[in-house]
């Protein structure tokens, strides 16, 4: 999964002016959002091909959501892929390393990672 704020450093746009009136003519204001709008995806990827793109609500991504919404795609589509010849890899985010998501996976996956291993 991965985030896209849009928080970006506005100190490195300038603008050539005269004076300020002249600037902010020139799009010398920036405007930016406190809480830019973002969405929050997961996609499965590997040398035989790409999952669907599983778009998620906003918010914070809890194991819950994570083992509803994730991990039957990613099941799904990985014995697609590869049979029962695959292993699952995941970082250390704590939906990953929740007890009840490393069940999950441990009952429904060929092979992963443990995230004691």
């Amino acid at each position: 999964m991965f985030d896209i704020d849009g928080v970006y450093n506005t100190q490195n746009d300038r603008v050539w002016a005269v004076d300020r009136a002249d600037a902010d003519k020139n799009g010398g204001i920036h405007q930016k959002r406190k809480f830019p709008l973002k969405v929050m995806v997961w996609l499965g990827a590997c040398f035989k091909g790409l999952t669907p793109l599983v778009t998620l609500d906003e918010g914070t991504v809890n194991h819950t959501v994570y083992i509803e919404k994730v991990l039957p795609v990613a099941s799904k589509y990985e014995n697609q892929f590869f049979g029962s010849d695959w292993v699952f890899q995941q970082d250390g985010a704590k939906p990953h390393s929740h007890h009840l998501s490393q069940k999950w996976c441990r009952d429904n996956f060929p092979s992963f990672i443990e995230k004691d291993r």
